[in-house]
């Protein structure tokens, strides 16, 4: 009973790490193509439609990211600089 139990966790062990091991080889091969340039253009050509939808999703997706991030320092800065002119308003008065 006790080797079975043992036995059984081995191979759920195994097949966790055989799973990771697949995550990271998928995600190591999209690496390798999220930057495309005039040099790797026919990189970016060999690739099926759908993987070429994927990419420029995923460069879409990083753009409004970051758009999102700008907004929200800019909009602390302005916050901060209102902040600080009315102050100054007030201790002027």
């Amino acid at each position: 009973m006790l080797t079975m139990i043992f036995l059984f966790i081995i191979i759920i062990f195994n097949i966790r790490n055989f799973h990771e091991l697949n995550r990271k080889k998928k995600v190591l091969k999209a690496k390798k193509l999220t930057t495309f340039n005039k040099k790797n253009l026919n990189n970016w050509m060999n690739l099926t439609k759908k993987e070429r939808y994927d990419l420029s999703k995923q460069d879409s997706f990083k753009y409004m990211d970051r758009r999102k991030n700008l907004l929200n320092e800019i909009r602390k800065e302005y916050k901060k600089i209102s902040k600080e002119n009315s102050e100054k308003n007030i201790k002027k008065k």
